[in-house]
């Protein structure tokens, strides 16, 4: 008998501390030592971004080759690498040192209090006295976004929030600017946060640090409602919240707390609590007939989703054409708010100004969506008050309740009752299996024997899947981070898109990992809260839309029709450019301001690219030929938010669409003959 003897290749190791460490597939150093589990500290560094190494805190020594940056080294086999040493020790600490100097210590009161990791890092290392004198001059806050708030005294310029603006949302709203000592992160052109390309998403705030971004609070806002004896107040919880407020109070990620959500609402002083799952059941009854409405017709497609408040702002500020390709449905949240005034006061017999409606959300961008103009009826919002998972765990820990010791309590009827479907709007690819739950069961007109489409799950920032159902066939694609979407919506509007759905979420991992979420250093606190919500739809005995009783009630009481007028008039609404840069022109020529003629040109890209730097270029030159300076004013403007009708010139009020140089100057003259200003 013969004997083989099989030979192992030998591992590639680093030795990390005296422990020889295994290469299999790390980046970097500091993904070696962590598999070591050990913790360097850093600010910068973060798995879904490119390599910054600006803090220089997760320094390590390594034999041979002296102090470097671990996040920027890659391992090689052989490597011997210290981590602690007295050497190391004291850079890090007069790293700290430094930042502090010149950072607001106002600790106790800053909103990152309890999840700075600046306090945390300090802490760690015997952080005790600051030895430098600060050279900080204080900077004023910037109150101007509904959805966050900028602290410019706080900033540590790790970079975190501009790299994953530009990296994984692909906007770049805010950037490094000046050189030296005065560098600072700031929006664009030296605008505050709400006049620039902000879509209000958060993720700046959620990878922050320390408090110079953080979510705009209104928990003061809400308290006022509560203890109004005049106020009816009422609250509406998202999906993902229920899996995530937990992590605040010490239980794991994922688990899901209604229960005891509900009850510490109710001990707050709230009215009644209904479930945004229940609206998210009305949300793909419409949205799901919409499609298949356009499917059947030859209607518009592909039809994207428009339950996320971040990528609808995105879509107006960059791709305005595509608006006819949004659903017209309302998200979620703001149905159930409208539902919910129209419904409520003659219910409960109070008076319509007297209904206070507040949401828990995971997400930033719900605060500025509760605001837009489109969702208030008669002058009052359908939703008054938005706050994060963040902010109602601040209100709980206020109230002294003690969280996971309270009895779970029901939600509300009949605007609690809710199927799975709605519960996994929450997740990435949630949309579009519950839309898929119920087209499944128009189009095959039998019900499915199991409603999970697996095809539609996953992580990956690109998901596409063709699902079959019955004799029709259905692409689709799930995006989240709006630089994925960008690159699908530009293959939309150039034709290239063989899609009929595709669902946007801007967050990672879908509202799960919303801004407003507890703040989780754990790499997989994501992927449970998404296991969390999955777990939840399979603990209920309805898992499609349409199965909701309550759903069918309200259409037979209130809605009328699956699509019809009333419907239409509570559920949908409609969107519209928007401009990037607010009010901003730039005077041209010599014209005193108060000249009696006043002539703006639209210099934005869309109207450059089509030719209005020559309508521009033709009338300065009328007027310089013609000495018109004293009776002419000349500004270029950067939007008249008709972006797919330029050339766009504005004169005395009058716009001029897809405007030439020719057309503009028999313009002007025609005005000058009329008498509109005085000719030389």
């Amino acid at each position: 008998m013969e004997t083989v003897t099989a030979t192992l290749p030998a591992l590639k190791t680093v030795t990390i501390d005296g422990i020889a460490v295994p290469i299999e597939g790390e980046r970097n150093l500091l993904e070696l030592i962590r598999k070591a589990d050990i913790d360097l500290p850093t600010f910068c560094y973060h798995s879904d971004l490119s390599v910054y190494g600006a803090c220089r805190l997760c320094i390590v020594d390594i034999a041979g080759r002296g102090i470097q940056g671990a996040c920027s080294t890659p391992p090689e086999p052989g490597m011997t690498v210290r981590t602690q040493t007295d050497e190391l020790r004291r850079i890090r600490q007069i790293s700290i040192e430094l930042l502090l100097a010149n950072h607001d210590q106002q600790c106790p009161t800053c909103p990152k209090s309890t999840s700075c990791q600046l306090q945390d890092v300090a802490r760690r290392l015997g952080v005790s006295q600051v030895r430098f004198k600060s050279v900080h001059s204080p900077r004023e806050l910037d109150r101007s976004s509904p959805s966050l708030l900028r602290d410019p005294n706080k900033c540590i310029l790790c970079g975190d929030c501009v790299r994953f603006c530009s990296e994984i949302q692909g906007i770049g709203a805010i950037d490094f600017a000046y050189r030296g000592h005065d560098v600072a992160v700031l929006p664009a052109f030296g605008h505050d946060l709400a006049a620039g390309e902000c879509v209000n998403c958060g993720q700046c705030a959620a990878v922050c640090p320390t408090g110079a971004l953080t979510p705009r609070p209104e928990v003061d806002e809400v308290w006022r409602a509560l203890h109004d004896p005049k106020k009816t107040v009422v609250a509406q919880i998202a999906p993902a919240v229920r899996v995530a407020l937990g992590e605040e109070f010490g239980l794991p990620a994922g688990t899901s707390a209604s229960g005891q959500i509900v009850a510490a609402l109710k001990r707050l002083g709230f009215s009644a609590v209904y479930d945004t799952a229940f609206s998210a059941d009305l949300t793909v009854i419409e949205e799901a007939n919409e499609f298949l409405r356009r499917k059947a017709t030859g209607g518009r497609l592909p039809l994207f989703t428009s339950c996320c408040p971040a990528w609808v702002k995105f879509a107006e500020q960059h791709f305005p054409e595509l608006l006819p390709n949004l659903s017209t449905c309302k998200s979620p949240q703001q149905m159930l708010g409208a539902v919910i005034k129209d419904t409520l006061p003659a219910a409960r017999g109070i008076a319509p100004a007297d209904v206070v409606v507040v949401s828990i959300m995971p997400c930033t961008a719900k605060k500025f969506e509760a605001k837009r103009p489109e969702f208030a009826k008669d002058g009052r919002a359908e939703v008054d008050h938005v706050l994060t998972t963040q902010e109602l765990a601040r209100m709980i820990s206020e109230a002294g309740l003690r969280f996971s010791k309270l009895k779970p309590e029901s939600y509300d009827m009949p605007l609690g009752f809710k199927t799975g479907a709605g519960v996994i709007f929450g997740n990435s690819g949630g949309v579009s299996e519950a839309v898929l739950r119920y087209a499944a069961e128009v189009i095959t007109g039998t019900k499915v024997a199991s409603p999970d489409f697996h095809a539609v799950r996953g992580e990956d920032g690109v998901r596409l899947a063709t699902v079959t159902l019955g004799d029709t066939t259905l692409k689709l694609a799930v995006v989240h981070g709006l630089k994925n979407a960008r690159a699908l919506a530009d293959k939309a509007r150039s034709g290239e898109c063989d899609l009929d759905l595709i669902e946007v979420m801007a967050c990672p991992g879908g509202c799960i990992g919303g801004a407003g979420q507890p703040v989780s250093h754990d790499p997989e606190a994501r992927r449970k809260r998404t296991r969390g919500l999955y777990d939840a739809d399979k603990n209920l005995d309805l898992h499609s839309s349409q199965e909701n009783p309550f759903v069918t009630e309200c259409y037979a009481k209130h809605l009328g029709e699956i699509g019809g007028k009333r419907a239409h008039e509570l559920l949908h609404t409609h969107y519209g450019n928007r401009r990037r840069i607010g009010d901003e022109t730039i005077r041209l020529g010599e014209g005193p301001s108060e000249a009696k003629l006043n002539v703006r040109v639209c210099v934005g890209t869309n109207c450059f690219l089509k030719g209005s730097q020559a309508v521009l270029q033709g009338l300065l030159r009328e007027v310089d030929e013609n000495d018109l300076h004293d009776s002419v004013a000349i500004s270029a403007s950067f939007c008249f938010e008709k972006c797919e009708r330029g050339p766009t010139v504005e004169l005395d009020g009058k716009r001029i669409q897809r405007c030439q140089p020719e057309q503009a100057i028999a313009a002007l003259r025609e005005q000058l003959a009329a008498g509109k200003a005085p000719q030389p």
